[in-house]
């Protein structure tokens, strides 16, 4: 009877597995991984995979406008919950998706992307929509294989999600259309998603020599990058032992920045003087978790160390004198008692106190809001800093937002900020705060976006809409493509093409169905804000922005200001002094910076 019995539950087995589709299969493994939700664009070759998510019940299909915010918004998701997927269907459809999966694995973004294709038989025949998924995803993922039959499929989509959670980086599975609906088959190995958490530190012989090398210095910075995120605490211990002044990459602001005695701001070409100076004035550099790809930036005279968890990271960025593979926090809770305590901290205090001069200079705009319709960035940045809340998630646009974001919002312990930080991307802001919206529905979610990066993916604000995220988004509006318009002027150029012409916002919003607000006046920035902030579901507020405000780099180059002063004598034998005027009408308090 026993025997009899197992017979039957293995006959049972079979007929449940063999009901089931690939599609069920793929929805049920998701889920299982915990993931939440798909963010895709139905269609052809993905159809029975909508079908199966609604036949299931426990994920959901998030109806994007364009693949390209799919991708986006899935990294944000993976940035903050850890693992996130999104599809495209065939051709075009997964072709959009690669701006946003070059973004999410350059950010280590653990993304599942599902590529939908043509049916296997049409393989190497130049058929409709046709594309090479090997190549077209190659230099974006970690991990890019297509299944082609039923029994490959289990045991590659198990491998794809190892490669996205442990390589940190995006897996594209290719799946033909033809397959989507063709009975399931059991996986010979294992469809469980491992999680792992090691602890990875140099060895021992390895730390004594660092410890040596960190002992025998006096003047001591350490530089944070977004590997060092879970290391705050042991960062602190290590600052407070060598007297050290932190300074930190934009990525790594909201991690290590706050309750952070020894922090003297970000460098890079949004950060500040300095985070530039204490690292070039100290005889010992500390990298720590940090890829920080500006090589002008880092200091080549004095002596540098870097820890990171990728052993390829070391040394591509500096001259080291050692290089260690261990995760940040693993490798200091070792190190530290090794660490001696140093009396002197004249050179930590030299450094606080050129912060508080920095500090103060970038309250000078915060203080003069500007005049009607040429508002001040810094001032609604320092604005929403105050207004947000202290777990908020900020989505800021590559740009100038990225510049006022990196300087005046600061960081809590509990607030996150996510942008294209590595891969630059136009356009990212918006549908990022989708990804957090949906990721984390009970935080403020705060998008920077410029009027340049909304206008180009416009069409997924009725994302927002639809499903009544309560995104609020703040566009500074300064009619231009301001960043680039500075690249041209720090070159030489004259701007050319760098003016928008932008529709009525507030109409747009209306029209799409969510509250919008525009603010022309300094005084209304505080007021607008805060009753757009306590609407219940999305906002747009438009904010005209001084077209013509400037980001100061941490240090000025001589080939910088000479460009600028070509610029300016460009415009004026072109007539355009009118603009000079107000260019330096606008920027006119850089000069105590630069002084």
């Amino acid at each position: 009877m026993l025997f009899s019995g197992k017979i039957i539950n293995y006959v049972l087995f079979k007929i449940y597995i063999m009901s089931k589709n690939i599609s069920d299969q793929l929805v049920e493994t998701l889920i299982a991984a915990g993931i939440q939700r798909i963010y895709a664009v139905t269609g052809d070759s993905l159809n029975h995979v909508n079908e199966a998510v609604h036949r299931n019940g426990k994920i959901k299909w998030v109806h994007v406008r364009n693949e390209e915010t799919a991708a986006f918004a899935a990294s944000a998701e993976a940035q903050l919950n850890g693992l996130a997927c999104c599809a495209g269907s065939s051709g075009p459809g997964h072709v959009h998706l690669i701006n946003g999966l070059y973004d999410a694995h350059r950010s280590s973004a653990p993304v599942l992307a599902i590529a939908s294709t043509i049916p296997t038989s049409e393989f190497g025949t130049d058929y409709f929509q046709e594309t090479n998924i090997f190549k077209l995803f190659d230099d974006c993922s970690c991990y890019n294989q297509m299944a082609t039959t039923t029994t490959q499929f289990p045991r590659m989509l198990q491998t794809a999600l190892q490669h996205a959670i442990h390589k940190k980086g995006v897996a594209v599975l290719g799946l033909p259309g033809d397959i989507t609906n063709l009975p399931a088959e059991e996986a010979e190995t294992t469809t469980r998603l491992f999680r792992n958490k090691p602890i990875v530190r140099p060895s021992e012989d390895e730390l004594l020599q660092l410890a040596e090398i960190i002992n025998t210095h006096k003047k001591v910075t350490i530089y944070c990058g977004l590997g060092a995120a879970e290391a705050h605490d042991e960062i602190i211990q290590l600052a407070e032992k060598l007297k050290s002044p932190v300074a930190y990459s934009y990525k790594a602001k909201m991690a290590i920045q706050y309750d952070n005695p020894y922090e003297v701001g970000l460098t890079g070409l949004l950060g500040v003087p300095s985070a530039y100076q204490s690292m070039h004035e100290c005889e010992l550099l500390i990298l720590l978790g940090t890829d920080f790809p500006y090589t002008p930036f880092m200091p080549v005279h004095n002596k540098i160390v870097q820890i990171d968890i990728k052993p390829e990271n070391l040394g591509r960025r500096a001259k080291l004198e050692m290089g260690l593979c261990g995760d940040v926090k693993d490798t200091l809770q070792a190190i530290l008692p090794l660490i001696e305590t140093k009396e002197d901290a004249k050179f930590l205090n030299r450094q606080l106190k050129f912060y508080d001069v920095v500090k103060k200079n970038l309250l000078l705009y915060v203080n003069d809001p500007g005049k009607p319709n040429t508002i001040h960035p810094e001032y609604v940045a320092s604005v929403i800093n105050e207004l947000a809340h202290k777990d908020a998630i900020f989505t800021v646009d590559t740009g100038m937002c990225c510049v006022w974001a990196a300087r005046y919002i600061a960081g809590t312990g509990e607030r996150k900020m996510l942008g294209s930080f590595n891969h630059g991307s136009m356009a990212n802001a918006m549908p990022q705060a989708i990804g957090a919206a949906f990721a984390c529905p009970d935080k403020q979610v705060i998008a920077f976006c410029g009027d340049g990066g909304l206008s180009m993916m416009m069409g997924d604000l009725m994302t927002i809409v639809q499903y009544n995220l309560p995104v609020k988004i703040v566009l500074f509006n300064n009619r231009s493509l301001n960043m680039v318009k500075l690249e041209m002027q720090v070159a030489g150029i004259p701007d050319i093409e760098t003016d928008m012409l932008n529709p009525d916002f507030v109409k747009l919003a209306e029209a799409m169905g969510m509250y919008g607000i525009l603010i022309n006046d300094p005084a209304d920035v505080r007021p607008a804000l805060e009753k757009a902030f306590l609407q219940d579901g999305p906002a747009l507020i438009t904010i005209q922005t001084d077209p013509n405000a400037l980001a100061m780099p941490p240090k000025l180059e001589f080939d910088q200001m000479k460009g600028f002063a070509f610029y300016m004598g460009k415009m004026m034998i072109s007539g355009r002094v009118d603009e000079i005027f107000k260019i330096i009408k606008s920027n006119y308090k850089h000069i105590t910076e630069v002084i």
